[in-house]
């Protein structure tokens, strides 16, 4: 059965990644972003529609929504894909980490209001979340992003748990590097914090591509499991982190001295 779906910043990376694959399936998608240039091409070559828009904002979702039902008639799939990745070090500004948690954690909250309810009172629904395997670890170099995806993992975990078993199936995404423009060219970077938090998302494990991370996505929601991890490892390193932190994190301090060499 295909799904109506939206992907949020689906302009490039992880998110035209996911759209490519659900129209590959047969599934209709909106696809969103702020960057209209990139987004209308995209579009264009999957002939669907698109809305550039705000999705952290209450405006934005509605705009996404409104045309979600004036195209395919309503929403069965919600991909809260679009993320920032600002904010290094303890003198992080002020405005990185407001940026970082209205994009990477308000963003879902604000559309998990507007679907849940026409959810639970409807057919259901699916609601996926890019987080990051820095929500399930930690991120070294920048204390907005590792916060912020750990908080979009937990609202994630609070939404299943409350909505689950009344027609809203949940899946969060967390991916350690992916080749996405997100990430490329972050060595270059002038602060050593920045240059820190992208060498150790580019050297903790194997760099995939997006095509790659959209698949694990897509089969952990036919699945119906909760976590959707394209690197295997992770679980692992979660269940250490979890059966003895202070063992795990003398390993992050030990990894953070090697980057920094």
């Amino acid at each position: 059965m295909s799904r109506r779906a939206i992907v949020t910043g689906a302009a490039g990376g992880i998110g035209l990644a996911v759209a490519r694959a659900l129209v590959a399936r047969g599934d209709q998608v909106v696809l969103t972003d702020l960057d209209e240039a990139r987004l209308a091409e995209a579009a264009g070559d999957l002939a669907q529609p698109y809305v550039v828009a705000d999705v952290a904002s209450d405006d934005g979702i509605s705009a996404l929504l409104t045309r979600a039902d004036q195209e395919f008639g309503g929403v069965d799939l919600y991909v809260a894909n679009a993320g920032v990745f600002r904010g290094f070090g303890l003198d992080a500004p002020e405005s990185d980490w407001a940026l970082s948690w209205d994009v990477n954690v308000m963003a879902h909250v604000r559309a998990a209001r507007a679907l849940v309810p026409r959810w639970v009172d409807g057919d259901g629904g699916i609601f996926a979340v890019t987080a990051s395997a820095a929500g399930l670890l930690t991120q070294l170099g920048s204390p907005t992003y590792s916060v912020s995806k750990h908080a979009a993992v937990g609202f994630a975990e609070w939404l299943a748990a409350t909505y689950g078993d009344r027609g809203v199936q949940v899946c969060c995404l967390c991916p350690m590097g992916v080749a996405t423009p997100m990430i490329e060219g972050g060595e270059s970077r002038e602060e050593s914090e920045a240059r820190l938090g992208h060498k150790a998302v580019s050297t903790a494990g194997a760099v995939l591509d997006a095509d790659t991370v959209a698949q694990t996505l897509l089969e952990a929601i036919d699945a119906k499991r909760f976590h959707a991890l394209p690197h295997v490892e992770v679980g692992r390193m979660y269940a250490q982190k979890a059966a003895d932190p202070d063992r795990w994190l003398a390993g992050m301090q030990r990894y953070r001295a090697s980057l920094e060499v």
